[in-house]
């Protein structure tokens, strides 16, 4: 028995047809292959007796099409099928387009990927000004590319230029920006969507577009279409750009560019032939599996946290006006919508966290993001003082002051001194067990970690840290809450450095032990960039600040023990009040807002002499083997509730290269006698720090021991 595809079709006395979509037993639809049949049966019929005009519309809540069904690709095990799949879609949306009648979209919630392709197929877009309204091509983030036309169809919509921007980024942009880019046509409110798109049909408003029409107008898109030298040149420019971005790591935007200059060139079928060809080698890659299982992992994650719970945090208390203090203000007041006080023991201080939010709202309403009326209402949600007022009416106090034991203690008596009890209290600690900061609490029960990463705004994870006293309503309360900021929550065991801090901290360690022995700093950081790291280890402790990364270390150190401990370069380094990027000079100097270039009075207060010894490989798998170690430790210890939350958290808290799948996944891949093999060859020549470790030995037994189940099954 096939599984319904939630398509179906009604006639109504005028001669339009609904065409519904609306997946059984789920919150959102999804294209399943089923999709692709049922649509051909109705294609079929109306063919044989064509309507008035088709209005394709979702009867879900605030969903249009989420995208297709990844879980099909999955199931696709040669690049032959995946081709065969994206040629079924191509097939019957050219049908859909080549109906004698016109075709509408009535488009309300999100429109991704494989639905935002379905509309494109169609004559007419009418889309809802409902903020939940947005569109996107986001194939490329698992590691594919539009795959039913939507790289042939696009480019001849809105232009070249903007439609390789939008696929080549996955990036999502609102009803107003698709509007302005000629992606809708029109945009009415959403009691007046359906209303207004049968309207159209029935006064003859729409017309029908031919199938290899470029409606994109425009001097420069005149000339990408007809000139094939300024075709290769803009071409050859964007991959120059890409492959500085990505370090040539991703194998889908190079192949979006190729499939969109075969549509340039050869046409709108050659175009499709290329485009489907792309899209069953990009499925088989390794980059698009690990992709994949990333985003069925984050999935499964938010299904597991979804809570029946609708006691939403409403208001909030932030201590501290500090960058983190004043980025989490941010998350909490736009993303969370809940009123948000900022409390500072200066007026200073509550002032620059006010101005931040404003400055990166205002940053986003230029960016036509936002709308001016959108910045001032969230800027209502948020004030501040020096006193306490408001703590009354706060269910969340976020703690967000100096890396002292002392001092968040003190927050923490003062907080229940003047609440009404019912308060959660949350420690945006990086480091310091919350049971030692709970120790000083009435009710410890509601005392909980919340370990946020820098800068808030644009870092995705969240480490929710319960101590051994914590409820599970608070628990549960905080993650909820963390989800209405925009992130994703991992839970994570109450010890010194939780996870993320824990695996990056000897990561760390060996880069300076590098630079230590006369390694350059710039080809340190190079090497990582180059094996896949958003940055370098020198740049990152200096976006984070050399005297948090001391203070973590430290704590690390003191609960842990001696293998975290590394060379004094940071407190060198403070001692000449050089703290990374907010003091303008760190291992960089940042002086020069438009370039930085490595301190250059570093080498001569540290003593070393700059030169390359090592290859770029050994000098990452130096710096990464320590952090496998570690992660396994992690895992051994329960840091971690399982390895896909120590993957997720990799790569969601200081950027592990998502094409290798976080940590786990990449120790898997490289398989677990080459990596021992590796490790303990680094131990003969690096140091007994790099031997496998009892939990990593354990590890690797029981993959060996499942591997051996699967086999007999």
């Amino acid at each position: 028995m096939t599984e319904p595809s939630g398509f179906s079709h009604t006639r109504d006395s005028q001669g339009i047809v609904w065409l519904a979509v609306d997946v059984p037993d789920a919150t959102v639809n999804t294209l399943k292959a089923e999709a692709f049949h049922d649509v051909g049966d109705i294609l079929t019929e109306l063919e044989a007796r064509p309507p008035k005009g088709v209005i394709v519309y979702s009867l879900k809540r605030d969903h249009f099409i989420a995208g297709a069904d990844v879980s099909m690709i999955d199931r696709c095990k040669s690049a032959e099928k995946t081709r065969n799949l994206a040629r079924q879609g191509q097939q019957v949306f050219q049908r859909l387009s080549r109906l004698p009648c016109p075709v509408i979209a009535a488009i309300h919630g999100a429109c991704l990927g494989g639905g935002l392709e379905l509309t494109l197929a169609c004559d007419y877009r009418i889309a809802s000004d409902a903020q939940t309204t947005n569109f996107a091509l986001p194939e490329v983030r698992l590691g594919l590319l539009p795959g039913a036309g939507g790289t042939q169809r696009l480019p001849r919509l809105i232009g070249v230029l903007a439609a390789m921007d939008l696929i080549m980024t996955g990036k999502t942009i609102s009803t107003k920006k698709a509007r302005q880019l000629g992606l809708v046509d029109e945009v009415v409110s959403q009691h007046q969507l359906l209303t207004i798109a049968k309207d159209a049909l029935l006064k003859n408003k729409i017309r029908k577009r031919p199938l290899d029409q470029w409606q994109s107008s425009g001097w420069l898109n005149y000339l990408l279409v007809h000139s094939h030298l300024l075709t290769k040149q803009v071409i050859r420019r964007a991959r120059h750009k890409m492959m500085e971005k990505t370090g040539g790591h991703y194998p889908a935007p190079n192949a979006i560019l190729d499939v969109m200059y075969s549509g340039l060139r050869g046409g709108f079928t050659v175009g499709l032939e290329s485009e489907s060809e792309q899209f069953g080698c990009l499925a088989m890659t390794e980059e698009s599996q690990a992709l994949r299982r990333l985003f069925h992992d984050t999935t499964a994650l938010k299904r597991e946290q979804q809570s029946e719970d609708d006691q939403e945090i409403t208001h909030v208390m932030v201590l501290g006006g500090g960058l983190m203090g004043a980025g989490i203000s941010y998350v909490s007041a736009v993303n969370a919508k809940a009123n948000v006080r900022v409390k500072d023991i200066h007026h200073s201080g509550v002032l620059a966290a006010l101005r931040h939010c404003h400055d990166t709202l205002k940053t986003k309403v230029r960016a036509q993001r936002m709308t001016s009326r959108e910045k001032h209402t969230h800027m209502r949600r948020l004030s501040g003082g020096i006193d306490w007022n408001g703590m009354v009416q706060c269910q969340l106090v976020i703690e967000a002051v100096f890396e002292d034991l002392t001092l968040k203690q003190a927050m923490l008596k003062e907080v229940e001194a003047r609440s009404d009890k019912s308060a959660l209290f949350a420690t945006n600690t990086s480091s310091i067990p919350i049971s030692q900061i709970a120790a000083a609490a009435e009710a410890p029960d509601k005392v909980i970690g919340l370990h946020y990463f820098s800068p808030v705004e644009k870092m995705p994870l969240v480490e929710i840290v319960p101590h051994q006293g914590t409820s599970l309503e608070t628990i549960e309360r905080v993650v909820q809450f963390a989800r209405q900021q925009g992130k994703t929550p991992i839970v994570v065991k109450d010890s010194a450095g939780f996870y993320v801090n824990r695996i990056l901290a000897p990561f760390l360690r060996e880069a300076l032990v590098m630079l230590s022995n006369g390694e350059p700093i710039r080809d340190i950081d190079r090497a990582l960039t180059k094996f896949g790291f958003p940055v370098g280890p020198f740049k990152l402790l200096d976006a984070v600040g050399l005297d948090v990364c001391n203070k973590v270390i430290s704590v690390m150190v003191k609960e842990l023990g001696d293998r975290f401990t590394g060379p004094d370069i940071l407190q060198v380094m403070l001692d000449k009040q050089w703290s990374g990027k907010k003091s303008a000079l760190g291992f960089y100097d940042y002086r020069d807002k438009k370039s930085s270039t490595v301190n250059p009075q570093l080498y001569d207060q540290l003593d070393v002499v700059p030169e390359n010894h090592l290859t770029s490989e050994t000098i990452a798998m130096r710096c990464v083997l320590p952090m496998l170690n570690e992660a396994a430790r992690c895992w051994d210890e329960s840091v971690i509730d399982s390895e896909r939350d120590g993957d997720i958290a990799a790569i969601f808290g200081f950027g592990f290269p998502p094409f290798l799948g976080g940590p786990f996944y990449y120790m898997r891949h490289m398989g677990v006698r080459a990596l021992l093999g590796l490790m303990n060859d680094y131990a003969k020549k690096y140091g007994d720090h790099y031997q496998p470790s009892d939990a990593l030995i354990r590890w690797v037994e029981l993959q060996e021991h499942q591997e051996d189940d699967n086999r007999d099954k």
